[in-house]
């Protein structure tokens, strides 16, 4: 398969022994509000970022599983030696939430490492993103849900060593209101998609998505301090000014660093797309 071919949404990339590993949001019944047969993530595999191999499920939807829907962005992070998934779910009776799981290896199957997610039961939360900071210690990076609060925030909890619960409380880091470039007259704002890049430089960024007045955008910011604990200030140039976002950074193995992300923000019409990127002075840019 090619790229072009390839329905998903918040596309995620995972280098490991000489092959990528792309997971994403199932676009068949992504928006579907109810229980769908289906529901579940895939991996594609490559060796080359052109030429994909067929979906291979790693998750599927169980009678024995409490989320029924909203099965969105999955995200493969190597830590201690296994592979942990962060994904968001959602049933009729419980606020959606991002789950962790785990597999010992990137195409295998995963599987819960708790009965229900790792975010706060009480809020309607998503997009979770694993992050090890300075000191060697786990945090969760996620989104406190727009469609509960009006103006959606990003947030941080730590994470115990196994990943199996939050030792601190939640911590907003920004609202989605805060960016100049924001949408000025609207009646909620969005914030979906946080991820974490330390640059070459050491600078800590975060990419994560919303809207601006022209459409759904890949948006940068970076923190003061080089850690999660530090202030985040909003940083131009955006890495997608219309119509494409929800991505993550990765190096392949050629050295080169690459955002990947999914345009058009429309279903079913979503697909991965490969961009390179550079830090130059402090900022990162698209070639």
């Amino acid at each position: 398969m090619k790229l072009n071919e390839i329905n998903i949404r918040d596309p995620f990339i995972v280098p490991e022994n000489g092959k990528y590993y792309m997971y994403g949001t199932r676009g068949k019944g992504c928006w579907e509000s109810q229980k769908t047969p289906g529901m579940g993530f895939d991996v594609y595999i490559s060796e080359d970022l052109e030429t994909w191999s067929d979906p291979i499920s790693v998750f599927e939807q169980s009678d024995d599983f409490w989320g029924t829907h909203n099965f969105w962005a999955p995200e493969v992070h190597k830590y201690n030696g296994k592979f942990y998934m962060f994904a968001s779910f959602k049933n009729a009776e419980r606020n959606r939430g991002t789950q962790i799981l785990v597999s010992d290896t990137p195409d295998g199957k995963f599987t819960p490492i708790t009965e229900y997610p790792i975010t706060p039961e009480e809020w309607m939360a998503l997009d979770g993103t694993l992050y090890i900071d300075k000191n060697g210690d786990p945090h969760i990076v996620f989104c406190h849900e727009w469609s509960q609060i009006a103006d959606g925030e990003i947030c941080e909890m730590k994470l115990s060593a196994d990943l199996t619960k939050a030792v601190s409380q939640p911590r907003t880091l920004f609202k989605a209101s805060d960016p100049y470039w924001a949408r000025k007259e609207c009646d909620h704002w969005v914030t979906d998609g946080p991820f974490i890049y330390r640059g070459e430089s050491g600078r800590l960024y975060m990419i994560w998505s919303s809207f601006t007045d022209s459409g759904y955008v890949q948006a940068v910011c970076y923190s003061d301090n080089g850690d999660i604990d530090g202030n985040f200030s909003h940083d131009l140039p955006l890495l997608a000014e219309k119509d494409g976002g929800h991505g993550m950074i990765f190096t392949g193995f050629d050295g080169k660093t690459y955002l990947v992300l999914h345009r058009p923000n429309s279903n079913p019409d979503e697909r991965p797309v490969l961009t390179q990127i550079i830090e130059k002075d402090g900022h990162l840019e698209t070639i």
